[in-house]
C-alpha cells in the first residue's frame, strides 16, 4: 500500500489547494516553535483548517507542553489533529482526548539512538500515531522539525516494527530517496516540507516530482 503524504509548512490557502490536487493525504499547520520553517498565526491556521475538504487532515503542529496550553492551541485552530512536536512536561494524554473527543493525536519523536525506540513504545500506548523526525529536543534552542536532514533509517523500522500505531516518517524525505525511505521503513505515512519548496516558497515541479516518484 502506498504511504499517505503529508505536506507540511502549509503557508497559505493556495499553498493547501496545490498540495490537496498533487495528492496529499495531509497538510502541517505549524504554530508558534523556538525554530524552524513555515510558522503561521493562529487565524491562519484556522483559516486554512476550515477550508479543507474532508478527508483531507489538518494538523496543528503545537509546541506547548503541558495538556492546558494544547488544549487551549487547539480551540483556536480547529484542526482534525494535533501534532504534538515535544514531550509533555506534565499531565497526560488523556487530559487532552477528554477535552477534545474526536481529535486525533501525533507525537513526534527524533529520533536520535537506541532510547528512542523505548520512548516510541511508551507513548504509542497514548496517541493515534507517531511521526518520526530528525530535530534535537535536547539543544539549548530545541530543533522541533523542519531540519531536512534525514535520520537513521535503520532505528525507525525497528520502531516501526514494534509499534502497534501507524507511523509517519520525517527528515529530509525527496523524491530522489523517497522509494528508498519507503522500502528500509514501510511506514503509514510520509511527511515532508522543505524538499518541495524552492526559497521557501511552494514549487510545483518539485510536487509533482515527489508524487511520481512514490509511484
Amino acid at each position: 500500500m502506498k504511504p499517505r503524504v503529508k505536506i507540511c509548512c502549509i503557508s497559505s490557502l493556495m499553498e493547501a489547494k496545490l498540495v490537496i490536487e498533487a495528492g496529499a493525504a495531509a497538510l502541517g499547520l505549524v504554530g508558534n516553535m523556538p525554530s524552524g520553517p513555515g510558522i503561521i498565526s493562529d487565524e491562519l491556521i484556522a483559516q486554512i483548517a476550515k477550508a479543507v475538504p474532508p478527508p483531507v487532515s489538518t494538523f496543528l503542529l503545537t509546541s506547548e507542553t503541558n495538556p492546558e496550553a494544547i488544549i487551549a492551541h487547539h480551540q483556536r485552530v480547529h484542526t482534525s489533529t494535533i501534532q504534538i512536536v515535544d514531550a509533555l512536561s506534565e499531565g497526560t494524554y488523556h487530559q487532552i482526548r477528554e477535552a477534545l473527543p474526536g481529535v486525533k493525536l501525533v507525537q513526534v519523536i527524533h529520533v536520535i539512538d537506541e532510547k528512542t525506540i523505548e520512548e516510541a513504545v511508551q507513548v504509542a500506548e497514548f496517541v493515534d500515531a507517531i511521526l518520526l523526525d530528525s530535530g534535537n529536543p535536547n539543544l539549548q534552542i530545541k530543533e522541533l522539525g523542519g531540519t531536512g536532514r534525514v535520520h537513521n533509517w535503520a532505528l525507525s523500522r525497528k520502531i516501526r516494527e514494534t509499534i502497534p500505531i501507524p507511523l509517519f516518517l520525517a527528515g529530509g524525505i525527496k523524491a530522489e530517496n523517497v522509494k528508498e525511505a519507503i522500502e528500509t521503513v514501510q511506514p503509514f505515512g510520509l511527511d515532508l516540507c522543505s524538499s518541495v519548496r524552492t526559497n521557501g516558497q511552494l514549487d510545483p515541479e518539485k510536487l509533482e516530482a515527489f508524487f511520481a516518484a512514490i509511484g
